[in-house]
C-alpha cells in the first residue's frame, strides 16, 4: 500500500512538471524557418506597443475621454522605450548578435509620424508597409493588456486621483517579432503579467527580456 501511495505520489509530481514544462514552452514561439527568413535582417525597429488599460468604471469616471486616450498611447510609448533600454544595455555588454541592429526609437517614431501613422491607426497598415517606410528588415510590435498603467507618468496620475499608487500585478503582454518583406510572424512571447514580474513598465520588460532572450533566435543564428 505504501509503495502504491508512494508512485502515485510520484507520478501526480512528474504529471505536474510536464503541465508547467507544456505550459513554459508555450509562452515562445520561434518559426521553423527563422534562419531562412531571418539571414538577411540587419535593421530591427521597435514600434510603440498598443495598450489597454482595463480601468473600473469609477475611476473611467474621473478621466475624460482625451486623458484615457493620453494615457494609452504613453503605456505603448512606455514599452517601446523599455524595450529599447534593453537592448542598448545588452549591446553594452556585448551580449547582442553582431548581425543586427535596432532602429533608434526616436527615428522610427519622427517617420512614422512624418507618413501620418498615429499609435490610432498603425493596425490598419501591413507589416510589409510599416517596414517599408521605416526601411528596416524586421519588426517588433505587440500589446500591453493591464488592470492599472504602469508607465510612471500614468501611474502617478491616477495615484493622485484615486489613491491608486502602485502599478498593474494583472494582466498581460505579447511580444512579435515579424519579418518585413513577408509579414510573417517568426517569434512571439506571450506572458501574463504578476506582481513578481515588478512595478513599473522598464522592471517589467527587463523580467520579461531576461527569459525571453534566452530564446532569442537572431542569438543562435550564426555569425556571417
Amino acid at each position: 500500500m505504501k509503495n502504491l501511495t508512494f508512485y502515485l505520489l510520484l507520478l501526480a509530481s512528474m504529471l505536474v512538471s510536464y503541465s508547467n514544462l507544456v505550459a513554459q514552452q508555450r509562452e515562445i514561439y520561434t518559426h521553423p524557418d527563422f534562419d531562412v527568413y531571418a539571414k538577411d535582417h540587419q535593421v530591427l525597429a521597435i514600434i510603440p506597443f498598443k495598450a489597454v488599460v482595463k480601468l473600473r468604471p469609477k475611476e473611467m469616471e474621473k478621466l475624460s475621454d482625451e486623458e484615457y486616450k493620453r494615457m494609452l498611447l504613453d503605456e505603448g510609448l512606455s514599452v517601446q522605450s523599455a524595450l529599447q533600454t534593453y537592448y542598448f544595455r545588452r549591446q553594452e555588454e556585448g551580449k547582442v548578435h553582431p548581425r543586427y541592429q535596432v532602429q533608434p526609437i526616436a527615428n522610427t517614431n519622427a517617420t512614422l509620424k512624418k507618413a501620418g501613422i498615429t499609435q490610432d491607426n498603425y493596425d490598419t497598415y501591413t507589416i510589409e508597409e510599416l517596414a517599408q517606410i521605416l526601411k528596416v528588415d524586421a519588426i517588433i510590435h505587440g500589446e500591453l493588456n493591464t488592470s492599472k498603467p504602469m508607465s510612471e507618468g500614468a501611474s502617478a496620475a491616477l495615484g493622485v486621483a484615486f489613491g491608486m499608487y502602485g502599478s498593474t500585478n494583472s494582466g498581460d503582454i505579447n511580444l512579435n517579432l515579424s519579418d518585413g518583406k513577408t509579414g510573417t510572424l517568426l517569434w512571439k512571447y506571450d506572458k501574463t503579467l504578476s506582481r513578481s514580474l515588478g512595478s513599473d513598465t522598464q522592471t517589467v520588460i527587463n523580467t520579461l527580456m531576461k527569459k525571453a532572450t534566452k530564446k532569442w533566435p537572431y542569438d543562435e543564428m550564426e555569425v556571417q
